[in-house]
Order: C-alpha cells, then sequence, then structure tokens
C-alpha cells in the first residue's frame, strides 16, 4: 500500500541557518549589520591608528556617521578627529558630513559577556554534601 501524499516529504537540501535567517523581510535587521560590519572593517585602515582600537562604526545615516567608543577620552580624541573620520569615510564611497561619537559602557570590540554570577549555596546542599563525604568515608573505613 502506498503512503498518503501528506507524510511524503520534499527531500530538498535544507538551508543554511544565515541564508534562512535572512530570506525575508525579518533579515533586514542581519543584513544592515552586516553591511555596517563590512563598512567598519573598511573604514578602520584610514583611521589614526590610535583610533582604529578604539572606535567602532555604529550606524550610518545618510551622510550622518554615529561611532562607539569605550570612554570620555576617547570620544574627545574622536571628536577632533572628526574631518579625517569624514575624509575617511569619503575614501570608502560614503557621502559623510558629520560625525556623532556615543560613548557605550562596555567596549566596542569585544563580544557580549555573560556574566557569571556566583550562587550561593543553600544550608540543605551543604548538609546534602557533609552526609554524603560522611558516608563516603564510613564505607572507606569499612573497607580497611
Amino acid at each position: 500500500m502506498s503512503e498518503p501524499k501528506s507524510s511524503v516529504r520534499s527531500r530538498s537540501a535544507p538551508k543554511q541557518a544565515l541564508e534562512a535567517a535572512m530570506a525575508d523581510k525579518a533579515g533586514n535587521p542581519l543584513r544592515r549589520a552586516l553591511w555596517l560590519d563590512a563598512l567598519d572593517r573598511q573604514l578602520r585602515p584610514h583611521l589614526p591608528p590610535a583610533l582604529a582600537n578604539r572606535c567602532r562604526l555604529a550606524n550610518v545615516d545618510g551622510e550622518h556617521l554615529v561611532f562607539l567608543v569605550e570612554s570620555p577620552v576617547w570620544h574627545a580624541k574622536v571628536r577632533l578627529a572628526e574631518d579625517q573620520l569624514i575624509d575617511a569615510a569619503r575614501s570608502i564611497g560614503l557621502k559623510a558630513t558629520r560625525v556623532t561619537v556615543k560613548t557605550a559602557t562596555a567596549p566596542p570590540h569585544s563580544p557580549v559577556r555573560n556574566d557569571q554570577r556566583s550562587t550561593a549555596v543553600s544550608e540543605a546542599t551543604h548538609k546534602g554534601l557533609r552526609d554524603a563525604l560522611a558516608a563516603l568515608q564510613d564505607v572507606k573505613s569499612s573497607r580497611s
């Protein structure tokens, strides 16, 4: 007897995760993030060496560039280098006319870190561990 058609599935190869995520409008934020990352990597070699490691292109809104820095000191240095940043952006094809700098609390180049929070061990857990250790010591001493 043949199987019903509803249980027959297409044998097409599964889409890669990235292709699937970018297949429709839902992928627009991902496409934009990848585009900004590519622009940042193109722009970085044109920046003054001190700034290249301390700031990151966060957004491009028409002629407006937004950079992230990790402290107020670097915020001031990026503001002083605004003309250099605009020239660098123009050299890679952007039509930049102004720069905004935002100070982020976390370093702009490091991935988001998961804080490992210590969880307090309850008294019941301590008692259970002590009892288990005592039981193991009893078994060990009875074998001797």
